[in-house]
């Protein structure tokens, strides 16, 4: 076994450059898979049992809070909520509870009854749109606004619940409003604020100007503790960047879903997040049940992961391309693991309990062939197998499957 150089040697990382490299802290992490991520209109609201599942998958990666409902919403989200409450509670399980809720006493009750009921605080999400646009089309006035956030944020307060007061369409929404709207949730008893990208109309640079001025002309301010939080979404592709840019600007956390599902095209990917924060040294969770997190989710709402996927898409760590086997295939002869798992991924199949895998096509070298068949226990020195099989691939328009290649073989 050869000795490997210096890591540092190795992958010369650009974004570690001191001229460029962002100043990035650990945040908290608040999954919304089972609230917003279920109001996708293409998506299936899945079983109890599967939200359970689910809820225990966060747990053990560290996500440091769940959306587990909009309670208002009727009965069946009432009853879910109430299970996964109790699973939390009874379970003694680490991840902290919030629900949703429109800034309406009716919409606050259930989560203070169930929260009572289940011996467990769950933070009451608030929230109102911001923006003159959502104003213009309600008819609403600023005084409106104020007055049943005034009720909802202090019935949840005197209902012994943390209150998360959030904003929505808040990049659209005028700096005056914001501070009005904010500084008197602060005022009532909300401990922590909510900056919602809507509708995905965010850029990361408007997104640092946004955090920064509720940062220092609202919360600073106030005198309060107040912690910040960043909810975006993905129309304009953004979603992942803007995220970062959230990060960096200061906030205190950061929301997203499994696979990015959500409402049109979905929040920011929970697991590639998870996955860059980790790569960055800001997240220690196990990330190892990462791909069962993704893999139920999939199954229990009906959205197909595609191969391409970033991570987690059949396509991930599999090649077919002869160059890029060649050159995993010479790591592996090297007997370094860390290597093979490196040379053409960025992204370490390891870290997420995957492999790389060397598959055979048109595009494939000889080096493919002989690595398919040895990986099986087959003779890859049979000169005339291998060219059999590599003939026949240069012919064909797809990656072969398992079937196609064991039929060559006689």
């Amino acid at each position: 076994m050869e000795t490997r150089m210096d890591e540092q040697q190795l992958i010369f990382d650009w974004n570690e450059r001191p001229e460029t490299a962002p100043d990035l802290k650990r945040v908290e992490l608040d999954d919304e898979t089972l609230r917003d991520g279920l109001q996708s209109p293409s998506v299936l609201d899945p079983p109890i049992h599967e939200k359970i599942k689910i809820l225990h998958l966060m747990d053990r990666m560290g996500i440091h809070s769940a959306d587990i409902g909009l309670p208002g919403a009727g009965p069946r989200a009432v009853a879910d909520v109430r299970a996964l409450a109790r699973e939390i509670a009874d379970g003694g399980m680490r991840i902290e509870a919030n629900c949703a809720a429109r800034t309406m006493v009716r919409d606050v009750e259930p989560i203070a009854r169930i929260s009572q009921e289940a011996g467990l605080p769950i933070e009451a999400a608030t929230f109102i749109g911001s923006s003159p646009i959502r104003q213009y089309a309600e008819d609403w006035t600023l005084e409106r606004m104020l007055r049943t956030s005034e009720e909802a944020v202090t019935f949840a307060v005197r209902e012994g619940l943390p209150v998360m007061f959030v904003t929505e369409d808040t990049t659209r929404a005028r700096p005056e409003t914001l501070k009005a709207l904010y500084e008197n949730a602060i005022r009532w008893g909300a401990r922590r604020i909510c900056l919602s990208d809507t509708v995905g109309h965010a850029t990361p640079w408007g997104v640092r100007a946004l955090v920064r001025f509720v940062k220092e002309e609202i919360v600073t301010p106030s005198g309060e503790a107040v912690k910040v939080d960043w909810h975006g979404h993905r129309d304009r592709g953004f979603g992942l960047a803007n995220a970062f840019a959230a990060i960096e600007a200061g906030v205190d956390r950061v929301h997203g879903t499994a696979l990015g599902i959500g409402e049109r095209v979905g929040n920011v990917e929970m697991d590639l997040l998870l996955v860059n924060l980790s790569l960055l040294g800001l997240h220690d969770g196990d990330l190892t049940p990462l791909g069962e997190y993704c893999q139920r989710v999939s199954d229990a709402t009906g959205v197909a992961i595609e191969p391409g996927y970033p991570v987690f898409g059949r396509d991930a760590f599999r090649t077919g391309t002869g160059v890029h086997a060649a050159a995993i295939i010479k790591a592996e002869a090297k007997g370094d693991a860390w290597l093979a798992d490196r040379v053409y991924s960025s992204v370490p199949a390891s870290l997420v309990g995957r492999q790389q895998d060397i598959e055979v096509g048109p595009m494939a070298g000889l080096s493919n062939v002989k690595y398919w068949l040895r990986s099986r226990g087959f003779d890859a020195s049979d000169e005339e197998l291998c060219n059999r099989i590599f003939d026949y691939a240069k012919t064909q328009n797809h990656t072969l499957t398992e079937e196609e290649i064991r039929g060559l073989i006689v």
